[in-house]
C-alpha cells in the first residue's frame, strides 16, 4: 500500500518510464517577454481611434490604423479606415483604403473604397477604385475612378494650366 517513493525528495523527478523529469515540468510558465515594436508574432488588431464630437483638430492626422472622426477636424487625414462620423466635419483631403462618409467633408477624397451614406455631405472631388453613393446624399465635385487612388502622382494627372501666351494664340 505505501511504499518508499522519492515522490517528495528534492532533485529530478522520474517520469513513467524511470526517465527523469526537467525541474520545470509541471510547473505554470512564466509569460514570455512582450516582443518590440514592429516585431514578433502578429498581433490582434487594435481598436479604430475616436476622435470624440467635442474635439477640434488643427493639423493633419497621419495613421496606418483605422480612424473614426466625430469632432472637427482641419487638416488632411491619411488612414488605413476612416469612418467620418454624422455631426463631424473634416476640412481637407481625406486618403485612406476605406473611406465611409456620414458627415460633411470639404475637400478631395481619396480611396480604393470610397461610400457615402445618405447623411453625408461632401463638397470636393472624390478619387476612387470603387464607390457607393446611398440615396440622399449630397455631393458637389467630380468623381474619377483610378486602379490606384491612394498613389499621389495618380492624383495629380491634371492637364496643365496654358501659359498666357499658350492661350492668346
Amino acid at each position: 500500500m505505501f511504499s518508499k517513493s522519492k515522490i517528495n525528495e528534492p532533485g529530478p523527478k522520474a517520469a513513467e518510464g524511470g526517465q527523469p523529469v526537467p525541474e520545470t515540468a509541471g510547473k505554470p510558465a512564466s509569460p514570455a517577454p512582450a516582443p518590440a515594436y514592429g516585431g514578433g508574432a502578429p498581433k490582434a488588431k487594435p481598436p479604430a481611434s475616436v476622435l470624440s464630437a467635442d474635439l477640434h483638430i488643427k493639423g493633419n492626422i497621419k495613421t496606418t490604423g483605422d480612424v473614426q472622426i466625430e469632432g472637427q477636424i482641419d487638416g488632411d487625414i491619411r488612414a488605413h479606415l476612416l469612418t467620418v462620423g454624422e455631426n463631424a466635419t473634416v476640412k481637407g483631403e481625406l486618403v485612406a483604403d476605406d473611406v465611409v462618409i456620414n458627415g460633411r467633408i470639404i475637400g478631395r477624397v481619396r480611396g480604393l473604397k470610397v461610400r457615402l451614406t445618405s447623411s453625408a455631405r461632401v463638397e470636393g472631388d472624390i478619387i476612387h477604385k470603387t464607390i457607393a453613393i446611398e440615396s440622399g446624399a449630397h455631393f458637389e465635385g467630380s468623381v474619377q475612378r483610378q486602379e490606384d487612388p491612394l498613389s499621389t502622382s495618380g492624383a495629380q494627372k491634371t492637364l496643365p494650366k496654358p501659359t498666357p501666351s499658350e492661350a492668346a494664340e
